[in-house]
């Protein structure tokens, strides 16, 4: 018998709530990934200092508080919407990337599948802004008392969507993640305040440091340090960062850690040059400690690749790749594993400062 044709359905414009529901799909996998854009967009407004306060693992709640420059009204109200952002004009801007968020569904994504509460202010601003969106319904906004800086609550995570609530994970797990995303966040921004907080208690805490060395020290441990040796290059690109001795190795790539232009990438080149540059110094299997931070000209690098912004693709892949591995054998021919505690907080022969947002 044949089976029954579905019957032929007109081609119609999805809602914007909807939009924004299946963007968050994307954007939004779990609670770690509200986190991370939030604090992305904290450090492009020149945060200095960025608070995270968690309740059961950002089920409940995720809040962030920054100081950074904050927004004026008529800013707060179009960040919501999808496709505003500030960091780009034009599409030559695209391929000359400089801001770690950039894309403009964030916001939206984010308000569309939770309780999302907006406060922010501008320091020349005598008032601030609150902006309410309730599963994508936006309430009329309102004027506030707030510090400078912006705050943006994140409540009931998926409640609209309980589909996605299934594959949310205990609340531990999803801590780990979080906690996690803050570390590197903290190696990747040394000159930058770090607090988390869950449930009400104090996780983590990195206050801002004078070097990288003093931040991986805080981050990754005294006994880490100690078989670190310094790396750089200035050449094509510029590398930068700490290196760990072979005999110090991991099984996993989960202490390896790689920054283009200050944005935390996972990339198999990078990885690819690392492992080189070892060679027969590394069991097959093994990876190194290394906290890697390249310069790297904007037009030679892609970041528009993936939704949340962890791959890229290099324009020159050649030249950084030789980069990379050129910079890692110098260390390691010459290295002195010896780097401990009592040396960290040495200025090394390469300055790691925040450009201005």
């Amino acid at each position: 018998m044949k089976a029954p044709q579905p019957s032929p359905r007109s081609v119609q414009l999805l809602s914007e709530t909807l939009s924004n529901q299946i963007a968050a799909g994307e954007v939004v996998e779990r609670p770690a990934s509200v986190v991370k854009e939030l604090v992305e967009n904290a450090l492009d407004a020149g945060a200095e200092r960025i608070v995270i306060e968690v309740q059961d693992g950002g089920r409940k709640q995720i809040r962030i508080v920054d100081d950074g420059h904050g927004m004026n009204r008529d800013d707060a109200e179009a960040c919501i919407l999808r496709h505003a952002t500030s960091k780009i004009r034009s599409e030559a801007d695209l391929h000359a990337i400089e801001t770690l968020g950039f894309r403009g569904e964030a916001l939206p994504s984010i308000a569309s599948v939770s309780r999302f509460i907006l406060k922010t202010r501008m320091a020349q601003d005598s008032a601030g802004t609150e902006v309410r969106v309730t599963g994508g319904a936006k309430e009329p906004s309102v004027a506030v008392g707030c510090p400078a800086g912006t705050s943006v609550t994140v409540a009931d995570l998926f409640f609209n969507v309980p589909a996605r609530l299934k594959f949310m994970r205990s609340q531990a797990t999803e801590m780990t993640h979080i906690h996690n995303l803050i570390q590197t966040f903290a190696l990747g921004n040394p000159s930058v305040h770090f607090t988390l907080r869950h449930n009400g208690r104090k996780t983590a805490d990195f206050p801002k440091e004078t070097s990288a060395l003093n931040r991986i020290h805080s981050v990754l441990g005294a006994a880490t340090c100690k078989h670190l040796a310094e790396t750089y290059l200035n050449a094509d690109i510029e590398v930068a960062g700490f290196v760990g001795a072979p005999a110090a190795s991991k099984a996993g790539t989960q202490k390896v850690y790689t920054f283009i232009n200050g944005r935390q990438i996972r990339d198999k080149l990078l990885l690819r040059a690392i492992t080189s540059a070892y060679g027969a110094h590394l069991e097959r299997g093994r990876y190194p400690v290394a906290v890697l931070y390249l310069t790297v000209p904007t037009d030679w690098v892609d970041v528009n690749v993936h939704p949340t912004k962890h791959e890229v693709r290099f324009v020159q892949s050649g030249r950084v790749f030789e980069c990379v591995t050129r910079a890692l054998k110098q260390t390691l021919e010459a290295a002195n594993w010896g780097v401990d505690e009592d040396t960290c907080g040495a200025q090394s022969q390469w300055s790691f400062e925040r450009q201005p947002a």
